[in-house]
């Protein structure tokens, strides 16, 4: 839903309707992920995708109705049969999409919502998609983190509002949108009421340190994968805006006081993901262990050669740092592809930390039986 979210506002200020599709449930090889979202403008445009094309005409078609009616509709979507004419996904997945108006009386939080996402605040929908009583479909819940008066709207009473604040606050808090179950009014152990909650965190937090030409590379990657980057190295004549064009952030500061003011200011978490490329031990070891003894990282990996690595690991143990943390240290960074120049070092580093987060293998695909998607 965020990819449509300058679309979706213009037309709700302009007070006019439009039919949203939401991928709310995905199972196996679905194309596209929870979140994922199309709209269908006042104007008959159709904008973002639900499936990468195998249902956009039918969900199109549902938007288009939907916008007319007033009525949301769950759809399920799974694998398509030869029969050229019927709507499925090839990929052999299966998703849930959830159709439905929206409008200036439908989502009255939408400008708020918009505010939030826009400021980099977070904040959270949860939205009523299945209900045994038809008039509780398409409620919502707008969540932001703190105590539990910060909500605005209800999916139906008090009881419900709490346990699902509670669930999206969680959600929220490691960035991820999930369909939750529900009884009726909210019994955690029930069943009947499905609910989505969309989470819009801000972006996770790629911090490279070492302001050379292979930091460079993996901070542009960095910020097509999603990440909020800020490049961090000691010496000044290195660390400039000019050589590391469209980051954000770009720090003339000691890596290991970097990193230790920015978790006690608690800008760090789990999501936060950590690239050590200065490669010199002045730097790197006390880098190392600030970041070996923080509770959670998304992700952490030193640049150097095997001799280098186990160099590293043996001053970090005579620092008293256990084996059991330096498990979490990925050194030699980055996956074998074989990667030489910067750039292919940069795509080594990235295809590893996708690996680390989905629970991929890092094998050929071509090579291995199975799901696709994790």
């Amino acid at each position: 839903m965020r990819d449509v979210l300058p679309e979706l506002a213009a037309w709700w200020r302009a007070g006019q309707a439009v039919g949203m599709g939401t991928v709310v449930g995905t199972w196996d090889s679905a194309p596209r992920p929870a979140g994922a979202a199309m709209l269908v403008g006042p104007d008959g445009s159709a904008v973002g995708s639900v499936s990468g094309g195998c249902v956009e005409s039918d969900v199109y078609a549902l938007g288009e109705q939907v916008r007319a009616l007033g009525r949301p509709v769950l759809q399920r979507y799974g694998v398509s049969d030869a029969d050229a004419a019927s709507v499925g996904l090839s990929c052999g997945g299966v998703l849930d999409v959830f159709v439905e108006p929206v409008t200036r009386d439908t989502f009255p939080q939408l400008g708020a919502l918009v505010d939030d996402v826009t400021a980099g605040r977070a904040v959270a929908v949860a939205t009523v998609v299945e209900h045994p009583e038809p008039s509780r479909l398409g409620r919502r819940l707008v969540v932001r983190p703190g105590d539990g008066s910060r909500v605005d709207g209800s999916l139906g009473s008090d009881r419900l509002d709490a346990a699902v604040a509670d669930d999206a606050r969680g959600l929220l808090g490691v960035g991820a949108s999930e369909l939750m179950t529900y009884g009726p009014d909210g019994q955690r152990r029930g069943e009947g009421m499905r609910v989505f909650v969309a989470s819009f965190a801000p972006p996770p937090r790629m911090l490279v340190f070492g302001a050379i030409d292979f930091a460079a590379a993996v901070a542009r990657l960095g910020g097509f994968l999603g990440y909020a980057v800020t490049v961090c190295d000691a010496r000044p004549v290195f660390a400039t805006a000019s050589r590391f064009p469209g980051v954000g952030d770009v720090v003339v500061d000691w890596p290991h006081r970097y990193l230790a003011a920015e978790a006690a200011a608690s800008r760090v978490d789990g999501r936060t993901v950590v690239c050590v490329l200065t490669h010199d031990p002045k730097f790197d070891v006390p880098l190392l262990e600030v970041a070996l003894r923080l509770p959670e990282l998304g992700y952490l990996g030193a640049m150097g050669s095997r001799r280098t690595a186990e160099q590293r690991r043996q001053e970090l143990r005579d620092r008293g740092i256990t084996d059991q943390q330096l498990a979490r240290l990925s050194s030699p960074i980055g996956l074998d592809l074989g990667a030489r120049t910067p750039e292919e070092t940069a795509v080594s580093i990235a295809a590893e930390i996708v690996r680390l987060r989905w629970g991929g293998q890092g094998s050929r695909l071509a090579d291995l039986d199975g799901r696709i998607h994790h």
